[in-house]
């Protein structure tokens, strides 16, 4: 199918579903791809249930509710979005347009690309142990769709970050046993977080077991029963566990990103820090595959490139036509579904 629009936004996580509102606002139609078969991200896709504290108006949020806000704060703006397929390839065609091709044989004619594909493709980086794929998705697992899976299940945590240590303390709640493998005594986690790990194994709710490495699993036909774990020295000890959860953290690829003829630094996109326009006209890089000095990695700080993106890429859409800038809460939004886009009065 061959489609056309104003803006192709590469990725569906938060950043790229508030880039949905903001270009609505600035009268641009969006059509969205992502890899994954839903809309979300690492939010939806690793922790919808993990809480996030530094969203504003929102002392606490899940995860995936926050999903589910921005989805509908985006959906006045009809949004065509196109789940479980990658972008192959973009090619400059005429009239100032991007030729965008997808995984699927779909194209998509656009004038602006706005990037915020996180740090591109992510998968998990799976432990060097035998047979690992025969117990992966039955008994080993890399995220936490609904801590409900793990009601009184003996869990083995691997890995010594923020992921390890927040869904120790969270399972701990669910699980009959809850025990967290580590090579050293010192966690890579925010520090009331490992203040609070240390506290529950103090309580015995949660068993530390440090130094230790994962060196073996044992069980059947993909039913984990034992995981073994050595120090450096040799010494093993056997855990009873029903579930494996390791938390090596992902490995980024960005894909045929990397082909495009953007600047990348340390495999982001670099981009100017007041529009975030990257190198070629009419591409824009937002959220976490944006790169600029004193860059924060916040989702707060993507939206807030977001709205950048928007505004720079209008003069692309509308090359000579003059915007006068409108707050919200004077330019309204349009009803849900309608599509239509508030147009500001004449000065």
């Amino acid at each position: 199918m061959i489609h056309t629009t104003d803006v192709v936004i590469i990725g569906a996580g938060p950043v790229g579903l508030f880039a949905i509102f903001e270009c609505g606002m600035m009268r641009m139609k969006c059509h969205v791809v992502d890899t994954l078969d839903r809309a979300g991200g690492q939010c939806s896709a690793l922790y919808p249930e993990k809480p996030i504290y530094d969203i504003p108006g929102y002392p606490r949020i899940a995860a995936q509710e926050l999903i589910d806000k921005l989805t509908e704060q985006a959906s006045p703006f009809s949004p065509v979005y196109h789940l479980g397929a990658q972008v192959t390839a973009v090619k400059p065609v005429e009239d100032n347009r991007w030729r965008v091709l997808l995984s699927n044989g779909t194209m998509i004619h656009a004038k602006v690309i706005i990037i915020a594909a996180g740090a591109g493709a992510f998968g998990p980086h799976r432990p060097p142990l035998a047979h690992l794929e025969t117990y992966e998705g039955k008994s080993v697992f890399y995220h936490v769709k609904t801590r409900e899976d793990f009601r009184d299940k003996r869990i083995i945590i691997a890995g010594g970050g923020d992921s390890a240590v927040d869904w120790a303390i969270s399972l701990a709640e669910v699980a009959s046993k809850v025990m967290v493998v580590h090579r050293r005594p010192k966690f890579r986690a925010a520090p009331e977080s490992e203040a609070r790990l240390h506290a529950l194994a103090q309580q015995g709710i949660v068993d530390l077991v440090i130094p230790y490495q994962l060196d073996r699993l044992e069980g059947h036909e993909g039913v984990l029963e034992k995981v073994i774990v050595k120090t450096l020295e040799g010494e093993e000890k056997s855990l009873a566990a029903d579930c494996l959860l390791p938390f090596f953290g992902l490995s980024m690829n960005l894909g045929p990103i990397a082909e495009w003829g953007l600047n990348l630094e340390r495999h982001h996109i670099v981009v100017d820090p007041a529009s975030c326009a990257t190198n070629v006209p009419g591409i824009f890089a937002i959220g976490d595959i944006a790169t600029y000095p004193h860059k924060l990695k916040l989702i707060l700080s993507g939206f807030a490139e977001a709205a950048q993106a928007a505004h720079a890429a209008r003069a692309f859409v509308y090359p000579g036509e003059v915007w006068h800038f409108e707050y919200s809460t004077t330019q309204g939004v349009p009803k849900s579904g309608t599509g239509a886009v508030p147009v500001p009065p004449s000065p």
